[in-house]
């Protein structure tokens, strides 16, 4: 083959020893497999995560080694070039086409982390949400956060169980007695907040103003001796900014993190009910106080047809209806309330909980009210298959594997609630959720059932045929064979279960994981209050937050480092950091306390044991140390984009005269540079081989592991993408660290910011946007893609920025805002109507300042578009200097919304200081109100090369 390549005379070749070297080659082959897939796997040790750091399989990285790919790619060479002469001819044609077809997908396939264009099949269905129900009495309440969070938790739990874990960022809610406010004080809050009491009515705005906590820390600013600011309209952005943060700094809590809302999702909290009544009702894990305030939740996001949606903004949906309803009756509602009868009406209508999506029938099935019969295998032997297997579930994004994990140890232990059989409850809502009596379902029938209004990602036809496939391996007639493999994949799970919990303090990595690993530990303990369970008990309250529309389940156990090392640029970028000395030295401090396994107390905790590399390699972690978590160090898990935004944030308070005292003189603890360096080696060894920076971990699956995405109702959740947010995001922290540390890996982080930035702009859409995939959606995606690009050098003259700027331009409103809600990113198109709900004229302060940000950071031309912008957000500013609580603002998984009433307050304030500070002296005005002209470029200038 080379020979005739390189145009040499043929050589003589023994045809009749090819079946030999072919027999060879494969003998070679299934050599290399286990001494690079096992004996080198995480060999050295020091080296699982680095690129090029294993000699074998890299168990963090999901790749092989250089030398093993040599390897492969050289015995397969060598089997093709001798095995295909020697093949009969329908062989060998098939195999040079599998070649052409494998060569011409390397060369011309689309990237794996390109999120695809606008779907075909769009939402059009929209909420309506009935009357408000009666209020119940909210005041009794209180938020409390870090050491007196854990005080609280103890007294209210005592015994020799205790929490572990950085208390810096823990929030929860408790009726526990204070010495807090006085009434005059909550009444001098409120009075300044426009709040008579906490009533909330969906029909205005199903999304909750987080208004109890908002009063709550008004209050304690004012116990405190703190100043109300001035009411007076602002005059100028400098103003309205500094007005803001003189809101803003009232409602930092006392470790210096800023609290809020993280709720949305409705699928979450019924889980922990479940959970709760399956355990017995312990009131140390849930209050009757608890379940009734999340009672009320369910009341209050009632729709009128009756059901509940998969998150706040979303229409009713059978998924969030089900589940929604069996905790509306688990919280203690009669089954002829009329939000019951309702519910039920609607849960019928639409055939019944058979048609309710996979993730609300495992709850069905644990709960005893759904045969397992009707659930989809989930096999925990696919756990012992080899690492390196093509298919593995190691290889899938954390928050998937983190979820199947426990669910496939629920599904092969068949758990089943012990006291279904004779529970009344129980009983009642079996001939309560379906449309024939319950001994009557075929369940076996009912496994692929799934309302039209739930398939957002419908079951792919592959997966069909392989769940066809296990619904034969799970019967009677294999038990034989299957239960001795069962056996042992049962173990292994239980075993990732239980170093999961101890990783992150029993927080977990998300809310669907925590409570079914609760479960898991109950039922390996013999199910009995172990003190593994009791463990899990302390950390439910991290999960739960109060509004005024109730109690929720939280997406995470909150977002406050993501959301305090925004805000703390944000008032950097403003430059009157200096002015509020308070902010800057507690945020300091909190973030010193919240990186990961950092702190003497963090590395006091079981958690730092399993940063050992070989336990890492082991349990499938990314190196944890050194990085920043979305919520709390507690937490344990580190994000791209999180440790990014946690060291920008620091860097940028190093500059601030009173934390650079404080550190001088011992009042603030020093975050040194070798601290620094470790979040840089984290995002340098997190960049995956597209160029891009993933959330949690490399991508170590393929595209194609979409094909099996269970989940009926969440996008592309199957394997870590390289995403525009995060890869700006960590492209900004390691140019940000460059300029401080210019010496330390300056070619890696130059060749990972070179990379990156060809990333962005290869998924850049025609028109010059980025799909967002954490937030809604064009308008937040377009600020991270045109930061990453100017932090990288591309310069406001590039075509990819310039074509974002116009892109941009092309979406302002009227009224001088822009506007999106998350129909951008469940049709991965740009909201027709924008915010027309929940914003004024379309438009969004959130959206608008993400808008601006992106404009300003691009040195846009058309400064009256971006004055008018800026005017937008002064208006819309109220005279406590807070902004109106919009539309959902976050997104995950492509298609459930989740709430940041943070987001309000923060992103506001970056764009009118940005304006300020950088914009105006770009563009050369120096006054407000005298804007300098505007020089328009011409639609030709950028749309000719769009097309």
């Amino acid at each position: 083959f080379f020979r005739t390549c390189c145009v040499l005379p043929p050589m003589a070749v023994n045809k009749s020893a090819y079946p030999f070297f072919f027999v060879w080659s494969c003998i070679a082959f299934v050599i290399a497999l286990p001494v690079y897939g096992k004996l080198l796997c995480n060999v050295p040790t020091k080296g699982i995560g680095v690129p090029g750091g294993v000699w074998g399989y890299d168990t963090s990285r999901g790749r092989w080694s250089t030398s093993a790919t040599i390897v492969f790619y050289a015995i397969l060479t060598l089997m093709a070039a001798v095995g295909f002469p020697i093949a009969p001819r329908p062989v060998k044609y098939l195999g040079y086409a599998a070649m052409l077809v494998w060569l011409g997908w390397n060369i011309l396939a689309k990237p794996v982390s390109h999120p695809g264009p606008a779907r075909k099949r769009k939402i059009t269905r929209e909420g309506k949400w009935k009357e408000p129900a009666a209020c119940p009495d909210l005041d009794t309440w209180r938020c409390v956060v870090a050491q007196e969070s854990h005080n609280i938790t103890h007294a209210a739990n005592p015994g020799d169980v205790t929490l572990t874990g950085e208390p810096a960022g823990r929030q929860i809610w408790t009726q526990a007695p204070s010495a807090g406010p006085e009434a005059a004080t909550m009444a001098q809050a409120r009075a300044f907040l426009g709040v008579t009491d906490f009533t909330f009515d969906p029909r205005q705005n199903i999304n909750s103003a987080d208004l109890p906590f908002r009063v709550g820390q008004v209050a304690k600013w004012l116990a405190a001796g703190g100043a109300l600011p001035d009411e007076a309209a602002p005059v100028t952005p400098t103003d309205a900014a500094r007005k803001a943060i003189a809101f803003y700094r009232m409602l930092l809590c006392e470790d210096g993190h800023w609290g809020g809302d993280y709720g949305g999702p409705h699928f979450l909290g019924p889980a922990m009910l479940v959970a709760w009544h399956i355990l017995g009702r312990p009131e140390a894990m849930l209050t009757p106080a608890h379940a009734k305030a999340m009672g009320h939740y369910w009341r209050m996001h009632q729709q009128a047809d009756g059901g509940w949606g998969t998150h706040i903004e979303s229409p009713s949906t059978m998924f969030g209806s089900v589940l929604c309803y069996i905790g509306l009756r688990l919280s203690g509602v009669q089954a002829d309330d009329p939000a019951a009868v309702e519910g039920r009406r609607f849960i019928q209508e639409n055939g019944g909980a058979t048609y309710t999506s996979s993730w609300a029938k495992l709850w069905l099935c644990v709960l005893g009210v759904m045969e397992w019969e009707g659930h989809n295998s989930v096999p925990v032997e696919l756990w012992l298959l080899p690492k390196w297997f093509p298919f593995h579930p190691t290889r899938l994004w954390c928050h998937c594997r983190m979820v199947y994990l426990p669910m496939g140890y629920l599904h092969c232990s068949r758990f089943v609630y012990p006291q279904a059989e004779s529970d009344p409850l129980i009983k009642s809502l079996r001939e309560e959720l379906y449309t024939q009596p319950y001994h009557t379902i075929p369940w076996s029938r009912t496994r692929h059932l799934l309302a039209n209004m739930d398939a957002y990602s419908p079951i792919p036809k592959l997966m069909k045929l392989l769940q066809e496939g296990l619904a034969i391996y799970e019967l009677p007639l294999f038990s034989a064979m299957r239960e001795p493999i069962r056996k042992l994949g049962l173990q292994y799970c239980m075993d990732y279960i239980n170093v999961e919990d101890i990783q992150t303090n029993f927080v977990d990595i998300g809310p669907v994981n925590k409570i079914m690993n609760m479960l898991c530990v109950w039922h390996d303990g013999g199910r009995k209050i172990t003190p593994g369970v009791t463990r899990h008990f302390l950390r439910i309250p991290d999960y739960l937050w109060l509004a005024e529309d109730g109690m929720k389940m939280q997406g995470y156990n909150g977002s406050s480092l993501w959301d305090t090392a925004l805000a703390m640029q944000g008032i950097c970028e403003t430059g009157l950091a200096p002015e509020f000395p308070e902010v800057t030295t507690k945020v300091w401090s909190y973030l010193e306390r919240t990186q990961i396994l950092s702190t003497e107390v963090s590395q006091a905790t079981e958690a730092f044991v399993y940063e050992q590399p070989a336990l890492r390699g082991k349990y499938n972690r990314h190196v944890s140390q050194g990085g920043w978590p979305f919520s709390s160090s507690a937490h344990g898990w580190p994000i791209g984009d999180c440790t990014s935004e946690g060291m920008k944030s620091v860097l940028r308070l190093l500059q601030v005269a009173h934390v650079q005292e404080g550190i001088a003189d011992g009042t603030l603890q020093a975050i040194g540079p070798d601290r620094l360096q470790k979040a840089v080696h984290l995002l340098l060894c997190l960049q995956n081989p597209d160029g891009g920076w993933p959330s949690y971990e490399n991508n170590r699956g393929y595209l194609w592991y979409e094909q099996l995405n269970p989940s009926d109702v969440f996008g592309d959740i199957m394997i870590d993408y390289s995403y525009v947010e995060c890869s700006s995001a960590c492209m900004q922290a390691l140019c940000a660290f460059r300029r401080m540390y210019p010496d330390h890996r300056k070619e890696e982080i130059d060749d990972a910011v070179k990379l990156g930035s060809q990333f962005i702009q290869s998924i850049q859409r025609p028109d010059g946007s980025w799909y967002g995939s954490w937030a809604c959606c064009f308008t937040y995606a377009a600020w991270f893609g045109v930061e990453g690009l100017m932090a990288a050098g591309e310069g406001p003259n590039s075509e990819s920025v310039r074509k974002a700027v116009h892109f941009l331009l092309q979406k302002q409103n009227d009224n001088g805002g822009w506007g999106e809600d998350f129909r951008s990113c469940y049709d991965k198109d740009y909201s027709p109507g924008g915010m027309k709900e929940y914003g004024t004229g379309g438009s969004g302060v959130v959206t608008t300042a993400w808008a601006l940000l992106a404009l300003m950071i691009g040195e846009c031309k058309d400064v009256r578009a971006v004055k008018r912008g800026v005017e937008y957000l002064m208006r819309e500013q109220q005279p406590t200097g807070d902004w109106p609580q919009q539309g959902i603002s976050g997104v995950f998984n492509r298609s459930c919304g989740i709430t940041y009433t943070a987001y309000r307050n923060l992103f506001p304030i970056w764009a009118l200081g940005r304006y300020t500070t950088t914009y105006m002296k770009t563009v050369g005005s120096t006054v407000w109100g005298v804007a300098a002209p505007a020089v328009q470029e011409k639609d030709e200038d950028i749309v000719g090369k769009t097309e």
